[in-house]
């Protein structure tokens, strides 16, 4: 689906929102352009349902009311009313009592795809859009051509990794050595033999191509993969396979720097693998403000971001304090029904937080830096009550302005896009925020690998100077996770 395509007015295509779509975006009212979008009657009950939570949810769903309120002073919404010089309109449509005998049963959803089953028995190009599979499923088996929400979604199959692997001569590595940098211009010839296209590195910003044999690789008209700001080079002597260089693409110039890796243990961890390395260099460097994270279970994503969120705050105490967060599941969901205070509700969405930290602030894990008699447990309870290191749900974010701290986001695949963006946009002076997620498992029911909120952000902020990302491809947990992630 083309959302944004400015069809005839003689071939207008009447899109159907779900309430879905609207809580996901509420902006989602003004994408269709010059078309017709209709809201059923049922879809602003569902609303009004909605719009007493105090959460995310139900301020999108207040947006969407007072959206539609502003239009309704422009002219009768029954009727429709065009928002833009384009012919686009937004109408509520009531008439849902002629269906089927599928849809006889009074279900909300029932009654949003009898609208869009109504408008085709019309003889308009209706499509119902939708981001409950359900409500698709059954839209289709009516005959009514039914969509995802195509917009803010990416392609995750050709998601930009952070990194590239090169083949080049020898003594290009060892310029970038002896010389501590390496001018881009002196790689850019090889590019074009770079390999992780079909993992996804750069592919998603290539031009389309017209004809046959357009997309592959073997085209020597194909251009070379395209460096970001941030983006990491494995380079590979072509004559000797040991001789290898790790080198970064420096901000917005033309100079890749080495890479070493810290040369010490960061709050006692040393990377295990080369995107290991990758994410601490990203993680340790302050001139970085935003790094995001993504990798399997037990790849190490967040005990990377605690462990240089930890030597940060407490070693190096460059930052005030260490705000760990993760979404309840849906974010904003009232963590009321739990018993005790803040504390003691959070500690059962924190436990994997708290497992990390206590592995980091044990004998093994921190080493000589907490060589003392506390337990991990007690050392965690100082630094939590000395206010160094926070751990809050996401509930508590929106309208806060939050200076120099290190933040951690931890499962931020489970975000829509505008939580994202939500999120981020909380980030005051001084303050470096990190992302981690695994976008193979998501929970949120309308969300997936393409369409979450850690994906876009990957995708449309990829190449900014104080912006990084790595995809951690290994898992380093155990022996067992790893056969459990490759295999089952």
């Amino acid at each position: 689906m083309n959302q944004d395509d400015h069809a005839p007015r003689s071939d207008v295509k009447h899109f159907v929102l779900d309430t879905n779509v609207l809580l996901h975006n509420p902006a989602s009212l003004f994408m269709f352009k010059d078309n017709e979008v209709v809201i059923p009657f049922a879809v602003l009950e569902e609303l009004d349902k909605f719009k007493k939570q105090n959460d995310d949810v139900g301020r999108n769903a207040r947006s969407v009311i007072r959206r539609l309120d502003q239009l309704r002073a422009k002219g009768k919404l029954n009727q429709g009313v065009t928002w833009n010089g384009h012919g686009g309109k937004i109408r509520v449509e009531f008439a849902t009592d002629q269906r089927p005998q599928w849809l006889k049963e009074d279900a909300p959803d029932n009654r949003i795809i009898a609208v869009a089953w109504h408008l085709q028995e019309q003889g308009h190009r209706a499509v119902l859009i939708s981001k409950d599979i359900n409500v698709r499923l059954k839209s289709d088996g009516l005959g009514i051509p039914t969509e995802d929400f195509e917009a803010q979604k990416v392609d995750a199959d050709h998601l930009y990794t952070g990194y590239i692997t090169l083949d080049v001569p020898g003594e290009v590595i060892d310029t970038l050595y002896e010389e501590k940098q390496l001018e881009l211009a002196k790689i850019e010839q090889h590019l074009s033999h770079a390999t992780g296209k079909t993992q996804g590195e750069n592919t998603a910003e290539q031009p389309e191509q017209d004809g046959p044999d357009a997309g592959t690789q073997e085209d020597e008209r194909l251009p070379a993969v395209q460096l970001f700001g941030n983006q990491f080079v494995q380079m590979r002597d072509a004559l000797d396979e040991s001789h290898t260089g790790l080198a970064r693409l420096l901000g917005d110039t033309e100079y890749l720097i080495p890479i070493h890796g810290p040369r010490r243990p960061v709050f006692g961890i040393m990377a295990r693998n080369l995107q290991q390395t990758m994410a601490l260099d990203l993680l340790l460097d302050d001139e970085v403000k935003l790094v995001t994270l993504l990798g399997t279970a037990g790849s190490g994503k967040t005990l990377l971001a605690i462990a240089a969120g930890m030597t940060k705050v407490v070693s190096e105490q460059r930052y005030d304090k260490l705000l760990v967060a993760r979404p309840i599941m849906p974010m904003g969901r009232d963590i009321g029904y739990l018993p005790g205070d803040k504390d003691e509700k959070l500690a059962a969405w924190m436990q994997p937080i708290f497992d990390n930290l206590a592995y980091l602030l044990s004998t093994r894990g921190s080493g000589a830096q907490s060589a003392d008699s506390k337990s991990p447990e007690q050392r965690m309870k100082t630094l939590m009550a000395s206010g160094q290191v926070v751990l809050e749900p996401l509930t508590y974010i929106r309208g806060r302005s939050i200076p120099h701290q290190f933040i951690i986001v931890d499962e931020a695949q489970n975000l829509t896009p505008h939580e994202v963006k939500t999120i981020v946009s909380r980030v005051g002076e001084g303050t470096k925020i990190v992302l981690t997620g695994d976008i193979a498992q998501i929970d949120n029911p309308y969300l997936d690998s393409s369409s979450n909120g850690l994906s876009y952000l990957v995708e449309q902020l990829k190449g900014h100077t104080i912006v990084g990302h790595v995809t951690l491809a290994k898992s380093e947990r155990s022996e067992l996770a790893s056969l459990a992630a490759a295999n089952l």
